[in-house]
């Protein structure tokens, strides 16, 4: 019998329990701006180390993450991002990557599964001989797990896949990671 529902729809309808709220209010902190929060700091190598980069950095929210990652991998106005045509990004927060970046979307219709077919993604890119016409494209965008499909986990082979088309074209990829914890239960990496 199930006693305690665990609401996994979203990161922002998680709710802290009694023992994180308690760890939240005892954290030893500072001023972040300044590089002198040591939790923040703690917090940001941990992910560093558990996603095997040589950096990362803490915002305040899933869409701030998303904003910043796709802003740094579009750095040129006009640049244009292949993402599904029903993940977060381009649902939920297609404005600002519009309006602070001048990042154009391109969209390729997702999968039941969260997937895009990788034909699909391979067509939609357009390169830089072009770009007196059309946007340029930089960026492929994932989300793992895919929330709008009821959080279907994208398998590693998947990624890799898309992975090493945006390598083949000198595209740079993007997870978004709201749920990749979520992920990394369901397929045990």
């Amino acid at each position: 019998m199930v006693t305690k529902v665990v609401d996994l729809r979203s990161d922002t309808v998680t709710k802290p329990s009694e023992a994180m709220r308690a760890a939240m209010a005892a954290a030893e902190v500072d001023d972040d701006v300044l590089g002198a929060d040591p939790t923040a700091q703690r917090f940001e190598a941990e992910m560093a180390r558990i996603m095997g980069k040589e950096a990362a950095l803490f915002v305040p929210s899933g869409t701030m993450g998303n904003l910043v990652s796709v802003l740094a991998h579009c750095d040129t106005r006009g640049s244009e991002v292949i993402l599904g045509d029903n993940s977060h990004i381009h649902i939920y927060e297609n404005g600002g990557i519009a309006t602070l970046g001048g990042v154009h979307p391109r969209t390729v219709p997702n999968n039941p599964d969260g997937t895009m077919d990788v034909d699909k993604i391979v067509a939609a890119i357009r390169h830089r001989d072009g770009a007196m016409y059309y946007p340029t494209t930089r960026l492929i965008c994932l989300e793992n797990t895919h929330g709008n499909t009821g959080g279907k986990c994208l398998s590693v082979e998947y990624t890799d896949k898309v992975g090493e088309v945006a390598q083949s074209h000198g595209l740079k990829l993007h997870i978004d990671g709201a749920r990749i914890f979520n992920a990394s239960v369901v397929s045990s990496v």
